[in-house]
């Protein structure tokens, strides 16, 4: 992608990307170019309503800079927010990590906005949306997108038409630690960047603590952070045999925070998941290639999907 500002007048929408604690923002034009880029907290230590109300600034502001950089006010909006949505009443029903519920952000947005059409979105479908149009899943008809983070999701793509999946749900270890979904074992319990810090952690980890801290003790060939990742790589695998079993992604691509431990996770991955293949087809297993701007470049295909405009960066 190539990025640029201009005087001249400039299609665009706002993409906006709301995360745990921070919030990724863009203005996109048409062939994908990211015209802009700002970051804000969330502001979620002061409350459900002040996260609503940081949104609703930040994409007034975006607006705002939008029509005066680039000569026209955004032609839409798109927002991937995490937890539960409810895409087509435009209702964040629920997120733990911000606290809200029920909110009618779709309509406070466009009332915010001016009238300017909203889409609100799920941030893993957004997530698996760009990547699978922009990024690792192109010209894949069927791909299976997963992001290793705080927690663990995923996207399931088909002939162009993304839907998230919770994957991260999908109980691995019967009986093992409990999960804030109210299950045992999940997932994302196992091998979740916040599974591995934790284990890590409780194996004695050094100094550079957290998921990357363990990933450089693997590198550097200290054995207890070797045990932690071989049963992490071991959970994650089993989960997505599962994944693969139920979805037959001809294309498995993973992102998120532990993904940037390259080949230290992929390499034995890989093996991990071929060895429990039985009749199923070995998908190729990739890394994502979009990085931390996948929600944002999702959200703004949303919205842009909204006003029936094709992006093929």
């Amino acid at each position: 992608m190539v990025y640029r500002a201009t005087l001249s007048p400039v299609r665009h929408v706002i993409a906006l990307d709301v995360g745990g604690t921070g919030m990724k923002a863009a203005l996109v034009a048409t062939d994908g170019t990211l015209l802009h880029e700002a970051r804000r907290p969330t502001g979620r230590e002061r409350g459900p309503d002040a996260v609503v109300e940081s949104v609703l600034d930040f994409a007034a502001d975006l607006r705002a800079y939008g029509e005066s950089a680039y000569g026209e006010p955004a032609a839409a909006a798109g927002v991937a927010v995490p937890g539960l949505v409810d895409e087509r009443a435009g209702v964040a029903v629920y997120s733990a990590n911000l606290g809200w519920r029920d909110a009618p952000l779709r309509d406070l947005l466009t009332h915010r906005l001016d009238g300017t059409p909203v889409a609100l979105g799920h941030d893993v479908r957004a997530g698996g949306l760009a990547e699978g149009r922009l990024g690792a899943g192109r010209g894949a008809e069927r791909f299976l997108f997963v992001a290793l983070g705080t927690g663990i999701a995923g996207a399931i793509g088909i002939e162009g038409r993304v839907e998230a999946t919770e994957l991260g749900h999908i109980v691995v270890r019967p009986g093992g630690p409990p999960c804030g979904c109210g299950q045992r074992g999940c997932l994302e319990t196992a091998a979740s960047a916040t599974a591995v810090a934790r284990a890590w952690e409780a194996a004695g980890g050094g100094p550079d603590t957290g998921a990357a801290g363990c990933a450089a003790a693997v590198e550097a060939g200290d054995p207890r952070a070797a045990a932690v990742w071989d049963e992490v790589v071991a959970a994650l695998a089993d989960g997505l045999v599962t994944g693969i079993t139920l979805m037959t992604p001809g294309t498995l691509i993973v992102g998120g925070g532990l993904a940037e431990a390259g080949d230290t996770l992929f390499t034995p991955l890989r093996a991990a998941v071929e060895r429990r293949l039985t009749f199923q087809q070995l998908p190729l297993i990739v890394p994502a290639t979009l990085g931390d701007t996948a929600g944002c470049l999702g959200a703004g295909l949303l919205a842009w999907d909204l006003l029936s405009v094709e992006v093929t960066a």
